[in-house]
């Protein structure tokens, strides 16, 4: 059987609070809740490598006032991957956050929902309500690939290896997916922003950018189901992240964490 590794990767932060996280909240809760950025590591016992998501770059930082740590390249680069030998990226969503990086992986094949390419490049884009929380760029970037035959669209479930499973959830843009990792000894979902934190899930109160809302509620369901009893979802930006779980490595404490 195939075993996996999995890390978190920390790129960037932002001071934030409670009422930003949540539909429904107090506009005058003031309570801090900080928001982390993340990247994925992926790593089979053959040494074989997924990255999940690309982060975002300079651009992005100063335009909406983030702190960019470190690029998704150099990130991955602390765990000894070289992003010119990167045969696979995982796009969970098109996210500027999420999808910002794609040129720092030039030899990668990008696996992306036919629903996500289809909304990010639609009708719904012209409504800031929906364009916002993207980058024109990062955009013209995936449609680049698309022409270089460098994107593997899914429509749906499906497997990229043994053990390791995509799954279409929505409700955050119209093709998130999710990661399910089968390590060997234990189940590891990549919730990515189907829930942004333990919090969005756990007191049943969705981040507030949302294409549609019942997708995003169910999808909580999923995500249980696909971790089982057993298993452990991991949200997309939650700080606690990197407390809950072993650093990587000593000299990565507080960067990144390992999963499984």
């Amino acid at each position: 059987m195939t075993s996996y590794e999995v890390h978190a990767i920390k790129y960037a932060e932002r001071e934030a609070v409670r009422a930003e996280h949540f539909v429904g909240g107090d506009p005058h809760d003031d309570t801090s809740m900080p928001m982390d950025y993340f990247v994925w590591l992926i790593r089979n016992d053959d040494g074989k490598e997924w990255i999940v998501d690309t982060g975002f770059e300079e651009d992005d930082a100063q335009n909406r006032q983030r702190t960019l740590l470190r690029t998704a390249s150099e990130g991955v680069a602390l765990l000894g991957v070289d992003p010119q030998e990167v045969t696979d990226v995982i796009m969970t969503h098109f996210h500027y956050d999420h999808a910002g990086g794609v040129n720092q992986f030039p030899n990668a094949t990008f696996h992306a929902q036919d629903q996500e390419m289809s909304f990010a490049t639609g009708r719904d884009m012209t409504h800031k309500a929906y364009n916002h929380a993207f980058n024109v760029r990062h955009v013209q970037d995936l449609v680049g690939r698309v022409f270089a035959q460098s994107v593997t669209f899914h429509d749906g479930d499906t497997q990229l290896a043994p053990g390791l499973t995509l799954h279409l959830i929505g409700g955050h843009t119209r093709g998130l997916q999710v990661v399910r990792i089968d390590t060997g000894h234990g189940i590891v979902v990549l919730a990515s922003d189907a829930s942004h934190y333990w919090a969005n899930m756990d007191e049943g109160r969705p981040f507030p950018i949302i294409d549609d809302l019942s997708k995003m509620i169910q999808g909580w369901d999923t995500l249980r189901q696909l971790a089982g009893p057993g298993g452990v979802i991991i949200p997309g930006h939650d700080p606690l992240v990197l407390e809950h779980f072993p650093a990587s490595s000593p000299e990565l404490e507080g960067v990144a964490a390992r999963l499984d």
